[in-house]
């Protein structure tokens, strides 16, 4: 008699459910030709502390993993051109600032800075983050954009006042006279929200050496430490500089782990980003990435 047994069929395990990149998508009046966006966790290949959507090379996470995120972020945004990736230091110094502005800012991809800033459509100036403040900037006319890696060194060295100066070099292609402060639109991304960032006196004091009234944006911790409101000290500055138009700054990174990488509460962690672009169509018709506004 032959045996009419049959090797059970192994189940087929089903795929990995395969999840869009959440976005979240500046709500300011920029115009139409100025794309921006700030990455979350959400939508990527990472595992672990990692998980999901890390786009920073250097932060102990596998390489080919990293390339895949970035290759996703590529994709879902139809971006025009490989991110001007930087590698940022805290310090204040721009990519593509004063002659550079006028060359092509592609070649200085890779460039150690903290900021990156350009007038050619097509390049997508892009900072990482996970605490500290991506800042967003633009022109009201589009013809200018930059995007800003914020640490409260950076901060107290500088950064913002560098990047609003680079903003408005007049450069006989763009406008014969410098650019009027009013005219410059700010969004501030995913930070460490004031009730998280625990500093020491000496932060503190740097700040009060510059500005006496930032005082309002440390409160008392413990231990003679304080708590230091990161996007507020930013605000400050900006208005300083007569920039009014400032938007955004309301999301905490370290109050929502589902949500952001938080370097402060987790340590080894990913990086999100926050990318800005001019569009070379300038009619505002390029693809959305579906982001939630804010």
């Amino acid at each position: 008699m032959r045996d009419l047994r049959v090797n059970p069929i192994e189940p087929r395990q089903p795929e990995p459910r395969k999840t869009a990149p959440e976005m979240i998508e500046p709500d300011w009046p920029a115009p139409a030709r100025v794309r921006a966006y700030s990455t979350t966790r959400d939508g990527g290949v990472g595992t672990g502390v990692y998980a999901s959507l890390n786009l920073g090379d250097h932060v102990g996470d596998a390489p080919e993993l990293v390339a895949r995120n970035r290759a996703i972020l590529r994709e879902h945004l139809q971006l025009p051109s490989e991110p001007f990736w930087l590698r940022q230091v805290h310090g204040c110094t721009l990519a593509g600032e004063d002659s550079a502005i006028l060359s092509d800012a592609r070649t200085l991809g890779g460039c150690e800075a903290d900021g990156a800033v350009t007038s050619d459509p097509g390049v997508v100036c892009v900072v990482m983050t996970a605490d500290c403040l991506p800042v967003l900037m633009c022109d009201d006319r589009g013809t200018r954009v930059a995007a800003v890696h914020a640490g409260w060194r950076g901060l107290a060295s500088g950064i913002l006042e560098r990047a609003i100066a680079a903003m408005g070099v007049s450069s006989g292609r763009i406008q014969s006279e410098p650019m009027a402060s009013e005219r410059i639109l700010v969004w501030l991304g995913p930070v460490i929200g004031p009730d998280a960032f625990e500093v020491g006196p000496e932060v503190r004091d740097r700040f009060l050496e510059a500005d006496p009234e930032s005082i309002d944006a440390f409160r008392a911790s413990r231990d003679g430490r304080f708590l230091a409101d990161l996007a507020g000290l930013a605000r400050r500055r900006l208005a300083r500089l007569g920039v009014t138009g400032v938007y955004g700054g309301g999301y905490c990174t370290h109050s929502n782990p589902r949500r952001f990488f938080s370097y402060r509460r987790d340590g080894v962690t990913g990086r999100m980003a926050s990318l800005i672009w001019l569009d070379g169509n300038g009619d505002g018709d390029a693809a959305t990435g579906g982001g939630h506004h804010a």
